[in-house]
């Protein structure tokens, strides 16, 4: 298989993107935890400061009488995270400090979350001991976390966000304007192809009559003028199709397998003339009924027949189109006997400009998404593909 070398290279961009993406947030992240872990250890020494504080007044002092409070409010009046300070077996608290409890609670309460937020604090730190001449604990100082210090460890979560937000909606916006540029021109191209060949065919239709009424007496030439006559109004459908290209498409109830059998038809005429012999078969329950454009539906039906034909190279195969009603649903499977498709392309054969095959612009099946998601707001996907084992398309139309 020879893939058509327009196709872009999306793997390769998607894949330098990520790689951008992650030299941008692997600093981010190591700068913000090396920050984190400076404030840490800043902060375990203004704790341990005010311990051996606490410690060195405790060992000039044995009989205790000096005011600890003077020592937190003044001397270390610069610790900015919370502090408890508890006696040497935890079991009543001496003093806090950057802790705000409701007023309201009681005594109990009050010692009960405390006691509470020590365990946390002990989990993120352990307490620092003030002991009396090396042995004996008097205190123990409990400490948690600054504000800045859990500020900035949400820093780069809130950076990734807003980064990934920005991204997100930059993607979005450029997906818009680009889906917008391509159905331009999409619909600039189609609409320019019916104009163009507007012309040629009424002057073409008008030769064929002409013809017709000179050519009365011979039965070969006036065979001969009828298969021109069908070929121009083959051409005729065609232009007409492109025409409805961007603007909004009538949808009728139609019996979807009578339009299929209608494009079976014209095929089974011209297959042997490419030198095949492929089978067209089509089986469909009752009540197969959708709301659809007969025209560009058929346009569709003919799209995934020719990509069908395309796929089975030695000769021999089969084309089996299966319809069946599935609640408000028309659900329509179109199976060859192809070469297959490899999965690691079934998304990308729907994409403009991909083409699996060594001529084709690749246009086709993504001209028929469009038609059965953007106009008939239905879909069009690959059911099932395998190299070698033939490949599925599934329609799904509303009813």
């Amino acid at each position: 298989m020879k893939l058509n070398t327009r196709s872009p290279k999306t793997g390769r961009i998607k894949i330098a993107l990520f790689i951008a993406a992650v030299c941008i947030v692997i600093p981010i992240l190591f700068y913000t935890h090396n920050l984190v872990t400076k404030l840490q250890k800043k902060q375990r020494e203004t704790a341990g400061l005010y311990a051996r504080s606490l410690e060195y007044i405790a060992n000039s002092n044995p009989s205790g009488g000096t005011d600890y409070t003077f020592i937190f409010d003044e001397i270390i009046g610069a610790i900015d995270f919370p502090v408890i300070l508890t006696d040497g077996d935890d079991s009543e608290i001496s003093t806090t400090k950057n802790i705000t409890l409701d007023s309201t609670f009681s005594d109990a309460k009050r010692k009960t979350i405390l006691f509470e937020m020590i365990t946390l604090m002990d989990k993120e730190n352990k307490p620092i001991l003030v002991t009396y001449q090396d042995s004996l604990i008097l205190q123990k100082v409990h400490y948690g976390e600054s504000p800045l210090i859990k500020q900035l460890r949400w820093l780069p979560f809130i950076e990734l966000s807003i980064g990934t937000l920005f991204i997100l909606v930059g993607y979005i916006g450029f997906s818009y304007i680009k889906r917008n540029e391509q159905s331009n021109i999409w619909v600039g191209m189609a609409r320019e192809t019916a104009h163009q060949l507007g012309t040629p065919l009424t002057s073409m239709m008008g030769w064929i009559e002409l013809l017709k009424h000179q050519s009365e007496a011979s039965p070969t030439i006036l065979e001969t003028v009828s298969e021109f006559e069908h070929d121009a109004r083959r051409l005729t459908k065609v232009a007409d199709r492109f025409s409805k290209i961007g603007s909004k498409p009538d949808l009728k109830e139609e019996n979807v397998a009578e339009l299929i059998q209608h494009s079976i038809r014209y095929f089974e005429r011209r297959i042997p003339q490419m030198g095949k012999k492929v089978d067209i078969s089509i089986t469909a329950g009752n009540g197969c009924i959708a709301l659809v454009n007969s025209e560009l539906f058929e346009w569709v039906i003919e799209n995934l027949i020719k990509n069908a034909l395309d796929a089975i190279e030695d000769g021999k195969g089969s084309i089996a189109f299966s319809l069946a009603k599935e609640g408000k649903r028309t659900v329509i499977d179109v199976t060859d006997t192809g070469k297959g498709i490899d999965a690691t392309y079934h998304k990308d054969i729907f994409r403009p400009g991909f083409s699996t095959k060594r001529r084709g612009w690749g246009l086709g099946l993504s001209l028929s998404k469009r038609i059965i998601e953007t106009y008939h707001q239905g879909k069009l996907s690959v059911l099932r593909s395998a190299i070698g084992e033939g490949t599925t398309f599934r329609i799904v139309l509303k009813s």
